[in-house]
């Protein structure tokens, strides 16, 4: 084991150390991912919306589509 620091405490890094960093990582990187996937939703209802006229004739136009 190393000593760091000025106090003499010993530090070493062991393998739960390194998966609990690894989890932090990859739940990071699915957060960001899903919020940046929201964020697209959000995107495309706007675009739909300004599209068909407003967000009456978009479900109506919804209906009009799935059923006929």
């Amino acid at each position: 084991m190393k000593k760091i620091g000025t106090l003499g405490k010993d530090k070493s890094v062991s393998t739960s150390d390194s998966v609990t960093e690894i989890s932090k990582v990859a739940v990071t990187a699915f957060s960001i991912t899903a919020c940046l996937i929201g964020i697209w939703a959000v995107a495309c209802m706007v675009a739909g919306i300004s599209n068909s006229g407003g967000p009456i004739t978009l479900i109506s136009n919804l209906f009009k589509t799935i059923f006929g």
